[in-house]
């Protein structure tokens, strides 16, 4: 049988493993930051009737430009927008592509404060674009002046800022935002996956879209609409934008299905949205928890939490499997992430913490020397 690397493959793909989580079949699946809530059965009674609609016309190509899911996404998004400054395609993931190929490629660069979605940096690979990976402060932090002073360095043609940030899970002050825009020389891309889950008060980049025609706010209606199967991305942003990413997008990329269930869950998204609360109920008790128990854990305006085991992260990876609960290995030293999932998957997460913390296999922090902070 013949293997990848008896094959004409690029260069820079040799040796490269896909992105991907583990996909297994256990008890507790709290790793790919998935909803754990099921469609509820009106809604998939909704979608399917919508999909069934759709079925005698699919000799025919679906509409090209999706305007009637982009006028619907300019309504749940709000903020003035329209549908000529929103654009849709199979998932945040091909939304974000198809930004570093209009605006990214060979001879270009674009940055990224890490750690942060993993996947910014393969797709960045995939487009001949290169990757520029910045640093962020203290606790994962990233302040106005830090985000500054290294796109001044690199002068990168796209900058990443993600809000709520993955891993970590901490939204960004606008006023970073709008420092990066001041001094960025391309585009900037707030990547607001998780917006929904965000803590009472935070701020969406959607409100600093106006006059910043350089902006770009990327969303998902995998997370708290539940709809993970389904594969819909977007993006707001100026109209000029959107035509700009027309010019690459692959024809009819988003299949007639794909709108149909998408508008489907959009008209029902007050009950597809109902979950976020007590998803966002289920997040703040794991960080509480976590710290009651003496572990770091990172501020969340997400559907996950980030929190520091000690030693060497696979260790506890594997004993938390070993109990039937299934969290993320990110890569980070010494951290895991959870996805806060229904109440019953948090009882179970945090038994099996307790399990392997008496064990000795998760440890707090060491206490901080006297004088030091």
């Amino acid at each position: 049988m013949t293997g990848l690397d008896d094959l004409p493959i690029r260069d820079d793909l040799r040796g490269r493993s896909p992105y991907g989580a583990p996909q297994l079949d256990v008890p507790v699946r709290l790793n790919t930051n998935e909803n754990s809530h099921p469609v509820p059965e009106a809604v998939a009674e909704a979608i399917g009737k919508a999909l069934t609609a759709e079925l005698r016309d699919l000799n025919r190509y679906p509409d090209r430009d999706a305007l009637a899911l982009r006028a619907d996404l300019a309504g749940y998004l709000g903020h003035g927008l329209t549908a000529d400054g929103v654009w849709a395609a199979n998932g945040s993931n091909e939304v974000q592509q198809q930004l570093l190929q209009a605006f990214g490629g060979p001879g270009r660069s674009a940055l990224g404060f890490t750690p942060a979605y993993s996947m910014h940096p393969l797709l960045a690979l995939g487009t001949g674009t290169r990757w520029v990976p910045a640093r962020r402060g203290v606790d994962f932090a990233l302040t106005a002046d830090e985000a500054v002073a290294q796109v001044r360095e690199h002068r990168p043609d796209v900058v990443f800022l993600c809000s709520p940030n993955n891993p970590t899970g901490t939204a960004l002050d606008p006023t970073v935002i709008r420092a990066v825009l001041d001094v960025a020389p391309g585009m900037v891309v707030v990547d607001e996956a998780y917006a929904e889950f965000a803590r009472p008060g935070t701020v969406s980049a959607l409100a600093v879209l106006p006059g910043h025609p350089r902006l770009v706010v990327t969303r998902t209606m995998s997370k708290a609409f539940g709809f993970a199967g389904g594969r819909l991305g977007y993006l707001a942003a100026d109209p000029a934008v959107v035509a700009a990413v027309q010019l690459v997008r692959l024809p009819y990329h988003l299949s007639a299905l794909t709108q149909a269930a998408a508008r489907a869950a959009l008209a029902h998204r007050d009950a597809l949205l109902a979950t976020v609360a007590e998803i966002s109920e289920q997040r703040d008790r794991i960080v509480a928890e976590l710290r009651r128990r003496g572990l770091r854990v990172a501020d969340s305006d997400a559907n996950f939490v980030l929190y520091e085991v000690g030693g060497d992260q696979s260790v506890a990876w594997r004993a938390l499997l070993a109990r039937g609960v299934l969290v993320r290995d990110v890569g980070l030293p010494g951290w895991l992430r959870v996805t806060a999932g229904t109440r019953a998957e948090t009882d179970a997460f945090l038994a099996a913490v307790h399990d392997i913390q008496r064990e000795g296999l998760i440890a707090p922090p060491p206490l901080p020397t006297k004088g030091t902070s």
